[in-house]
């Protein structure tokens, strides 16, 4: 019981973090330059990433699945082997897709809340584009790490993508929730609480993190 509640609890992290890796290492130049740039067709873009921040995990796994399956484009051109269904890879890459908006998302509105005259006075000390950039991102570092932090909160309670490619099957894709939701359904509600206490800790100590770097309090 104890080492498989481990398995579980080690797998979800490991899951997360990679994928979290990979939509920090794409979403925050992406937001930064949603930011920071103007150029026809923007609102469209930024509506779209706005939409992809709310969009229904559930529907990711879908388009995950398909993309991955054999009659899918990775499975047809014999491309599979980058990360086959029912793999925490599958997982990986659906938890990529739903934090990926949330990162970009959140960083371009750190960046847009940046004081527009920090740009203009690095420019304006002969600064290049890359470092005004760095600049600014730097200004919005709080704002980047709350990003950061919501892809996490978006990703680790996430259930219906990675039961969908990854196929809860046990010792290789079962992570939290998907665990919870079958031991629940088994019965066995002791392990079920305790995994649901696990990932409310998980979230619970995230959000605090993501308000206490905002600024606020409980007391508030």
């Amino acid at each position: 019981m104890i080492a498989e509640f481990n398995e579980i609890v080690l797998l979800s992290l490991q899951v997360t973090g990679i994928a979290l890796f990979f939509s920090t290492l794409i979403g925050i130049p992406v937001g930064v330059a949603m930011g920071m740039a103007r150029f026809p067709g923007r609102k469209l873009v930024v509506a779209l990433l706005y939409t992809g921040m709310g969009f229904p995990p559930v529907v990711v796994g879908l388009f995950v699945y398909l993309l991955l399956s054999r009659s899918g484009p990775l499975g047809s051109l014999g491309l599979s082997w980058m990360a086959q269904l029912f793999t925490p890879g599958a997982m990986i890459i659906a938890q990529t897709v739903i934090s990926f908006p949330l990162v970009a998302g959140f960083t371009m509105a750190a960046v847009m809340g940046v004081d527009p005259a920090v740009r203009q006075q690095v420019m304006a000390l002969g600064a290049t584009s890359r470092q005004a950039a760095l600049t600014i991102l730097s200004e919005a570092r709080i704002g980047v790490i709350v990003s950061i932090i919501a892809g996490f909160g978006g990703i680790i309670s996430e259930v219906g993508a990675v039961m969908l490619v990854g196929g809860n099957i046990e010792g290789r894709t079962r992570v939290l929730t998907t665990a919870i939701v079958l031991e629940t359904r088994k019965g066995n509600f002791d392990l079920a609480l305790a995994l649901g206490g696990v990932l409310l800790g998980i979230t619970f100590i995230a959000n605090l993190a993501m308000l206490r770097l905002q600024g606020k309090s409980f007391d508030r």
